[in-house]
């Protein structure tokens, strides 16, 4: 069976990568968009950019107005400044919502119309040229033809998508990470996890995506909680921004399953991050999919050491959910209940949550068929 592989067109990695890019940036364009945040600025990030830029004589302008994870209205106000400016790509440095951003802004620069209308569509169209410089370890947005962005009217999260949202560049290098929480260390590095172990029980798997998955998943365990109680580990987080490097491609063409589709509704509903919430999932989805893919689970058992001599394949697959687990306890993942969901608000909308889970088509990549009961059992499962 023939398979697709899309990722970024050049990608540098490691230490220094920023400065190892300078050539290739210097040919992008005449004048850029930087897409960031707040953050980016306090921290000094954005500083390291923009003085490369400067190096390289390309103008640019500053759109620092994604706040938490991006809206419509947020992509509308970073069009209109990268059309005020007269720019001619785009450069997205932060998480995956500046990345997000980036893409949805170039998206709606060249189709036009509301960004609800690429619900369900392939989007298309030559996009300017966009540049992702990742400043955590996990969403793998660098590396994707996704986008999620919320739309404020219908209070629901757009999974939107096309080849043409692929990042022209990918810049991973380490020293942009270190500056990351723990809390945001933690939500990250567990959505790259979800990103790997769902890429691999896909039914969308493919042979080059297994290698990057198992990859990833053997990193993550092996340096997550590492990078977790010390920020200031180089190697963890070096190891980190490929495991989420690897994360990210392996998703973009195996895709995703049942703990994204359940998760983008919490999130636009309930505002809990998306690492959070998929971490909040994994336990409760995993066990549901352990079902249709109980080799594929033992496999990322023997890949990260918890098997034991002899052990069958279902004991295997279920030493790894209790890793899964004791993973998420030490990062310090909260219930729905600790972070401050409403437990009444979040049964009265759990109809509709799984209505939009369904909708949006990663449930069914899921080796085991989903129902829409199965999926309010899980949400009900949540509140045990």
């Amino acid at each position: 069976m023939a398979n697709e592989f899309i990722m970024p067109g050049k990608i540098f990695s490691g230490d220094g990568a920023l400065e190892a890019a300078r050539p290739a940036l210097e040919r992008l364009g005449r004048r850029a968009l930087i897409v960031t945040d707040k953050v980016m600025e306090k921290l000094g990030n954005l500083d390291k950019v923009t003085a490369l830029l400067g190096e390289c004589a390309i103008p640019y302008r500053v759109f620092s107005g994604i706040g938490g994870e991006p809206t419509d209205t947020m992509v509308e106000q970073g069009l209109a400044a990268y059309l005020e400016y007269g720019c001619d790509f785009i450069i997205a440095l932060g998480g995956g919502s500046p990345i997000d951003a980036m893409k949805a802004i170039a998206a709606q620069l060249v189709n036009g119309g509301p960004l609800r209308q690429f619900m369900g569509r392939e989007i298309g169209g030559c996009l300017p040229m966009m540049v992702a410089i990742p400043t955590t370890a996990g969403t793998g947005s660098e590396a994707t033809k996704f986008t999620i962005i919320t739309d404020t009217e219908l209070n629901v999260k757009m999974l939107l998508r096309g080849d043409a949202l692929m990042p022209d560049m990918a810049i991973i290098d380490p020293r942009f990470t270190v500056t990351a929480p723990p809390s945001v260390t933690a939500a990250t590095g567990l959505d790259a996890l979800t990103h790997a172990v769902e890429a691999y029980t896909s039914r969308k798997a493919q042979p080059l995506t297994d290698n990057l998955a198992v990859s990833a998943v053997r990193r993550i365990f092996k340096n997550l909680p590492a990078a977790f109680h010390n920020g200031g580990d180089v190697g963890a987080r070096e190891e980190m921004s490929l495991a989420a490097l690897e994360a990210g491609v392996a998703f973009n063409n195996a895709s995703v399953t049942i703990v994204h589709g359940m998760s983008r509704p919490i999130g636009a509903l309930f505002h809990v991050p998306h690492g959070i919430s998929n971490a909040m999932l994994l336990h409760e989805c995993l066990a549901f999919a352990l079902e249709g893919a109980v080799g594929r689970f033992a496999d990322l058992a023997d890949a990260i050491g918890v098997s034991t001599a002899g052990a069958g394949e279902r004991e295997k697959a279920l030493a790894f959910l209790r890793a899964v687990e004791d993973i998420c306890r030490e990062l310090e993942i909260p219930t729905l209940e600790e972070y401050g969901v409403d437990r009444e608000r979040f049964f009265a909308l759990m109809d509709k949550m799984a209505d939009d889970a369904l909708l949006s088509g990663s449930p069914a990549n899921t080796r085991r068929a989903v129902t829409k009961d199965d999926i309010l059992k899980i949400y009900q499962a949540l509140w045990r």
